[in-house]
């Protein structure tokens, strides 16, 4: 048989195999679209400040620890230079100060129960750490040095036991480079708050190649992406209104779920201590809807913003909305500084089982996931869509009867996934480019 005509008969073959991929695919969206509407309860638990290294870098099946250590991440300081030890850990006396360059497994010195310093995660540093990709100045650019490099032992965390037995997504970005505040405000808009007459001493400085000069809340051209609490109380007493910020105009998903009479929430623990005045664990930067006019004192709104201690009550009683955020307060959201894994994690592990078993557990899909890396050291390499994003990866866990079960999804999700799929489900006009783009959990679940 002549080349020419071989070359015909294998064009033929790779056309067949083509098609019969395609309508696979089309197949598989179809089922989803379809089955999507047999979900009739999402909860988001929010936790806080961790790397998908961190957490899950040993779990079986997920692109983890071992790849980080043969892709020989090793660290540098800021010009360059590898560290021979990784630099000394401060604020703390239980990790040795000659820890080698390279992972390390944090429950060797302080057990999951117990504390570890919090570590910086900010808008300019999480792409300083990336540093191109190369993944090596983590512990440069880190307050807490060295702790940027420690992992968790995977099986003694209380949260793995959904991880193993429903869908761990092991390719899943937060939104935006930095810390909470961002990524909370992006996950419910799509979008950046803007203070274009922002106090100067709160607004960074950067060279000509946009490198950064000093650090601030706000970018020269008035982008607000690191940490500010909102003007709309309520915020901690004796606060410096002047450095609080306006109240934001643009949509929410919030907004959208009203518009169509769909029910919803946002539950934060300590919030009703909070606008009462009393003492509180509430964290005022993981309120994102506190930082928009329609969700100020007074309005309408406002009757979404609700304690965690009415959503621990609705998912018994079975009166869950739609959809529902949830927020655990400082001391219980996984942050450290501030919190333990072991009992942060055992709260949110009480929180989904209220949900799975009480009457809304059935049609209940619950998305488990942080708000950020918490600056600590993940070894992929995020993918670059616009100036603010994607940052580090973090875990997400998919629980419920339509996540599939002892699964490791590889498919690449970033934190406005959520909101992509929320929009999917109930036919929402998207919010802006990011979430229009961002694949709806798609091979996370399955349907009857």
């Amino acid at each position: 048989m002549r080349p020419s005509r071989l070359l015909y008969l294998g064009l033929i073959t790779l056309s067949i195999a083509g098609c019969g991929t395609t309508k696979k695919v089309q197949q598989q969206k179809t089922a989803f679209n379809d089955g999507i509407h047999q979900i009739k309860h999402v909860v988001v638990v929010y936790m806080e400040n961790h790397s998908f290294d961190n957490l899950y870098g040993e779990f079986k099946g997920a692109n983890g620890i071992k790849n980080a250590i043969k892709g020989n991440y090793v660290q540098v300081d800021k010009k360059g230079t590898p560290y021979t030890y990784l630099p000394e850990i401060p604020r703390n006396n239980s990790f040795p100060t000659n820890l080698p360059n390279q992972l390390f497994n944090i429950d060797q010195y302080v057990p999951n129960d117990k504390k570890t310093p919090d570590v910086t995660h900010r808008f300019y540093h999480n792409q300083l750490q990336i540093n191109g990709g190369k993944m090596d100045k983590f512990a440069a650019y880190n307050d807490s040095k060295g702790l940027a490099m420690g992992y968790y032992s995977t099986e003694k965390l209380p949260l793995y036991q959904f991880a193993r037995d429903y869908t761990l997504c092991d390719n899943f970005f937060q939104s935006v480079y930095g810390g909470s505040y961002f990524n909370h405000v992006f996950l419910i808009s799509a979008a950046v708050p803007v203070w274009p007459n922002a106090p100067a001493s709160m607004v960074a400085k950067l060279d000509a190649n946009g490198n950064m000069i000093k650090d601030g809340v706000v970018s020269p051209d008035g982008y607000v992406v690191n940490h500010v609490l909102s003007r709309n109380k309520p915020y901690p007493a004796n606060s410096d209104t002047s450095k609080l910020l306006p109240s934001q105009k643009m949509p929410t998903i919030g907004d959208r779920l009203s518009e169509k009479n769909i029910s919803w929430a946002w539950y934060s623990e300590g919030w009703d201590d909070a606008v009462a005045g009393r003492k509180n664990n509430f964290a005022y930067n993981h309120e994102p809807f506190l930082y928009f006019d329609n969700y100020k004192p007074g309005t309408e709104g406002r009757r979404h913003m609700k304690d965690q201690n009415d959503f621990i009550k609705a998912a018994k009683e079975g009166t869950l909305p739609s959809v529902s955020f949830v927020k655990p307060g400082g001391g219980n959201d996984e942050h450290p500084g501030g919190s333990a894994v072991y009992s942060s994690e055992q709260l949110a592990v009480n929180l989904i089982n209220d949900v799975l078993n009480g009457p809304n557990g059935k049609d209940a899909l619950v998305i488990l996931t942080y708000d950020e890396f918490g600056g600590f050291f993940d070894h992929v390499n995020p993918p670059k869509i616009d100036r603010w994003g994607p940052g580090s990866r973090i875990p997400a866990i998919i629980i419920g009867p339509f996540a599939k079960k002892r699964h490791v999804d590889h498919t690449q999700y970033e934190t406005v996934s959520i909101l992509s799929f929320i929009e999917k489900r109930w036919n929402i006009e998207p919010l802006g480019s990011r979430d229009k783009n961002a694949d709806p959990l798609t091979n996370a679940l399955i349907f009857k």
